[in-house]
């Protein structure tokens, strides 16, 4: 049925996405870029911990972040599929016409537009659910945040010294003026 073959067509979709970080992560050059990406997340710890952004300070930080883009990614592939998998079942139950001309240009369309028309609430939620991670600390967060710091023992690397001051002076550039303007 329709769910299933987005469920399936979901976790191909994933497997690829994995298997595209693992690799990307080998490569010499994105060493270095996921060695940035581990300085940013340290400093942000060490930021949002209440101590001084030093060097020092910072390298005693988890390169692992809840809010990591990367874990974004993953988690709106995640609630993309089941939103999908629902949905399209819906829409296909609603329009039988609809159903009726599957395999046709016109129907794969439909198709397309209707999960392009998905997106922007599937963003929305993963962006929420994101937002109450980084805020929360119980087992509920923790356990959905788990594949995505997972995910980030490929994304982030340890830093040196010179890209940690960088991570510094970037998180520097953009804290707010007034003190607590930053809460999530």
């Amino acid at each position: 049925g329709t769910v299933g073959l987005n469920l399936v067509e979901g976790l191909v979709r994933m497997v690829i996405f994995m298997v595209y970080m693992l690799l990307v992560s080998r490569m010499a050059e994105m060493k270095r870029v996921f060695a940035y990406h581990g300085a940013e997340h340290k400093t942000i710890r060490c930021y949002e911990a209440g101590l001084e952004l030093t060097v020092e300070n910072v390298k005693e930080q988890t390169r692992k972040h809840p809010r990591c883009g990367t874990s974004f990614l993953l988690v709106v592939m995640v609630i993309s599929i089941l939103v999908f998998s629902v949905a399209s079942s819906g829409l296909l139950s609603a329009v039988p016409a609809l159903a009726a001309m599957r395999g046709t240009f016109l129907y794969r369309l439909v198709m397309i537009l209707f999960k392009l028309l998905l997106l922007p609430l599937i963003v929305g939620v993963t962006y929420e659910i994101n937002r109450w991670c980084g805020r929360k600390d119980n087992a509920i967060t923790r356990a959905m945040s788990a594949p995505g710091m997972w995910l980030q023992n490929f994304t982030t690397n340890e830093p040196d010294d010179s890209m940690i001051e960088v991570g510094i002076a970037a998180v520097q550039a953009v804290l707010p003026e007034v003190e607590g303007q930053d809460a999530w």
